[in-house]
């Protein structure tokens, strides 16, 4: 662990004696989201798993409860701290992103995203990749309902793969806490969760080496929001938090035509447009993933 912290620190100030060195894009989210994969593919020791990113202003940044460490960017200064664990309660300024970036590229430095693009992901889905299997977490907790149930959206790729991919996720019946129908039958909630549980999504232009991915989701959600409509109806007790744990297989099958198949959405990855399927008719979404 202290060659690992020494190291991190070490790399990231050799960019002061880096002459010339271009830089990167102004885009800060982009370049945080750069960094910060960056970080945990070459630190695994301090940043173990690939978690999302938060916003918490000024500050884009990502929680490691493993080590009990923050890392992230301060979009005021454009500087790069880290925070907890070894380093103490207050902020270490590492260097500013600008030159973290130039260093990254300048080394050739592995900062691809892993198999999901989880900038989307609500706090608390954690994010980990051994060869082609993803495992998505949430642990003890119970985190914030995602607004789509596709929790491993393939990154944006900068030119066409011609890959398409179909993903099918299917798990067991979804377990509910906080709320009960009595002799009422089933959980209401049942035919949402079931959504979350057992669905289709087809990506186009997926990169070669995970067409293949298989993705492990063992999650739990709260889900005391969207059951508030159930409130005061006869028979239907609610204590809150009301909470939904789904556990889900996704595998991946490449296929000819996205548009050819009983998907539920559809994403290209190299112009962002997503499409919803609407009694077999496949409906722009607009762009932002799915």
């Amino acid at each position: 662990m202290k060659k690992s912290i020494k190291q991190f620190i070490l790399s990231a100030c050799t960019v002061t004696l880096m002459g010339g060195a271009h830089l990167a894009s102004a885009d800060i989210n982009s370049d945080t989201e750069t960094l910060l994969n960056w970080a945990e593919n070459t630190y695994p020791d301090l940043f173990p798993s690939h978690q999302g990113t938060q916003s918490l202003n000024p500050w884009l940044y990502r929680f490691y409860p493993e080590t009990g460490i923050y890392a992230g960017v301060n979009v005021g200064d454009n500087g790069a701290y880290v925070l907890g664990g070894p380093y103490g309660s207050n902020p270490v300024r590492v260097a500013g992103l600008p030159e973290l970036i130039a260093q990254i590229i300048e080394s050739g430095g592995n900062s691809s995203i892993p198999g999901c693009n989880t900038s989307g992901a609500p706090p608390g889905l954690s994010y980990t990749q051994s060869g082609n299997v993803v495992n998505i977490s949430t642990g003890a907790s119970c985190v914030a309902l995602p607004t789509a149930n596709n929790f491993c959206v393939t990154p944006q790729q900068p030119a066409e793969t011609g890959i398409s991919v179909l993903t099918t996720s299917t798990g067991n019946s979804p377990s509910f806490g906080g709320i009960s129908a009595g002799s009422l039958g089933p959980n209401p909630l049942q035919s949402f969760a079931d959504g979350f549980a057992n669905s289709k999504h087809c990506t186009m232009h997926v990169p070669a080496d995970t067409a293949n991915l298989i993705i492990n989701s063992n999650v739990c959600f709260d889900i005391t929001a969207q059951s508030s409509g159930f409130a005061g109806v006869p028979g239907i007790t609610i204590t809150p938090p009301v909470t939904m744990s789904l556990n889900t297989t996704s595998t991946n099958v490449i296929v000819p035509d996205c548009f050819a198949t009983d998907a539920d959405t559809i994403y290209n990855t190299v112009t962002d447009e997503s499409w919803i399927n609407e009694e077999g008719v496949f409906t722009p979404l607009g762009t932002g993933g799915s």
